[in-house]
């Protein structure tokens, strides 16, 4: 008997909302999609309106569900855009600030003081929460809230504020502020929450000064999140699974094996590798994370993450005109035979793994008066190979090395990047033919609590490969692009020792 139960999957990502129903066999069969602006109050600030997330996330949701009989909706999925962080008024459900964007270093300071006044305080947030003292996570973001709104430290003490990543702000809105929760994946990138114990942490909420009374319930990735007003979309639907959206893309790609990877090209990129239940720590400052929890057992994960992927050629788009359309890129990298030593690095919202350097700033080497848009775009896409080169290099260096990659995200449709990828990497690169795997572990993820999956046997099933990508370049001639490459990356640091 044919299984007509749907999924819906929100996946709320950094510069567009998009709602995507699933069937029972993890095919798509509606999808909505909307941008939103991005806001820049200063240099390196990144923001978002909370109320553009929220509006986005509606109006997909409406169009996705309108193309399908609502009553077979078994299952609502949240996936999300990570560490980026919201502070809201319980009783009115309205920030009290812009959400800070993951990208943001308005906090780099706070950071470098932070490590300065200890220098052993990173290896105790390390050992607890299985990263390191950044910008990037979401505690130093949550205590800038707290400290630049009026009011707004005293509040969140009384317990009138509550904090959340982008899912929990969702949550909250879709339950009618009845539920204030996440999950595990999301709870692990907040620097807040021990890894290793499986709950908020008292120290680091001392160390980065965030009241506990503002935190939501951390649930397991398959849980009862909630049920979704029914004035949203026309009847109430349970919320029954939630994961960041870098690990929901790893469940997408059906990485549930220690050992198994993937890399996830959107607007950065994260490689994110299965370790089964041991939280390993890397010595080469790849972060250690929670891949998902299920059944309150904890699968580990090392994860690499390259803040500038997508974004780049965005840039190009957006920031020069030199492009009309991201697709346009494909082509243009591939009517160059060679990109005569044109490199992009770029930070322009610092460095991120191995390097872990938030003052670093973009910059492009190696123009001459033939220098173009075509060289242009070129560097943007070999500078996401060499940044992943980068993050399997520290990888190595604590001593994996993966056979094969399984990759995602928009940015994989261009074949010509997969292939520079493999070329680069000296590994195969397969695409599956979902690419849209962010969404689907959402989905795959609603779909186990729902019952609608038996085990992850049953969800691995759904995998299919699209295409295989395999190295093809001299190796000599690889070993100059990556010296290159290395050369470019030292000249934008601040500390390139």
């Amino acid at each position: 008997m044919t299984d007509t139960r749907y999924i819906l999957a929100i996946d709320q990502g950094t510069t567009s909302s998009r709602a995507i129903v699933f069937d029972a066999n993890g095919r798509s069969v509606a999808v909505a999609q909307q941008e939103f602006p991005q806001h820049f109050p200063n240099s390196g600030w990144v923001e978002h309106d909370p109320e553009d997330l929220w509006n986005t996330v509606v109006a997909v949701c409406r169009e996705a569900l309108s193309h399908v009989d609502i009553a077979n909706v078994a299952a609502i999925g949240i996936t999300n855009q990570r560490e980026t962080t919201v502070v809201w008024d319980r009783k009115t459900g309205k920030a009290v600030y812009n959400a800070i964007v993951w990208q943001d270093r308005r906090t780099a300071l706070v950071c470098h003081e932070l490590k300065k006044h200890d220098p052993a305080l990173e290896a105790d947030v390390n050992n607890r929460s299985g990263l390191l003292i950044d910008p990037y996570f979401s505690a130093t973001k949550v205590a800038w809230i707290l400290d630049h709104v009026t009011g707004a430290r005293a509040r969140a003490e009384q317990g009138d504020l509550a904090f959340g990543t982008v899912d929990s702000f969702l949550l909250w809105r879709l339950t009618g502020g009845t539920s204030h929760a996440t999950d595990a994946t999301n709870a692990a990138r907040t620097n807040l929450f021990n890894i290793r114990k499986n709950a908020w942490d008292d120290k680091l909420c001392d160390i980065f000064r965030v009241p506990k009374a503002m935190l939501p319930v951390v649930k397991d990735c398959a849980a009862d999140f909630g049920m979704v007003d029914a004035a949203l979309f026309g009847r109430e639907i349970p919320v029954l699974g939630m994961a960041g959206d870098q690990q929901a893309a790893a469940f997408g790609q059906c990485c549930f094996e220690p050992g198994d990877i993937k890399s996830t090209y959107g607007t950065g990129c994260f490689v994110i590798l299965n370790t089964g239940d041991e939280a390993v720590t890397s010595q080469h400052r790849l972060l250690t994370t929670v891949g998902y929890r299920l059944n309150g057992k904890t699968s580990y994960a090392i994860e690499g993450a390259i803040f500038v992927a997508g974004a780049a050629v965005q840039w190009l788009r957006d920031g020069l005109g030199i492009i009309k359309s991201a697709a346009e890129s494909e082509g243009l990298a591939k009517s160059l035979d060679d990109n005569h030593g044109v490199y992009l690095v770029p930070a322009f919202t610092g460095l991120g793994a191995p390097y872990w350097d938030p003052d670093a700033r973009g910059a492009i080497f190696g123009l001459t008066r033939d220098t173009g848009p075509r060289e242009f775009v070129r560097a943007a896409l070999e500078s996401v190979c060499y940044q992943t080169f980068d993050l399997f290099e520290a990888m190595a260096a604590d001593g994996v090395s993966p056979k094969a990659v399984r990759v995602d995200g928009g940015m994989v449709a261009n074949d010509w990047l997969c292939q520079y990828l493999s070329d680069i990497l000296e590994i195969p690169v397969q695409r599956p033919m979902v690419t849209e795997t962010t969404a689907l572990g959402a989905a795959y993820l609603a779909g186990l609590q729902a019952g609608i999956y038996h085990d992850l046997d049953h969800i691995a099933a759904n995998w299919h490969l699209d295409a295989e990508f395999k190295s093809n370049l001299e190796s000599r001639r690889r070993d100059h692009l990556l010296a290159g490459w290395k050369d470019a990356v030292k000249r934008v640091q601040t500390d390139p020792s």
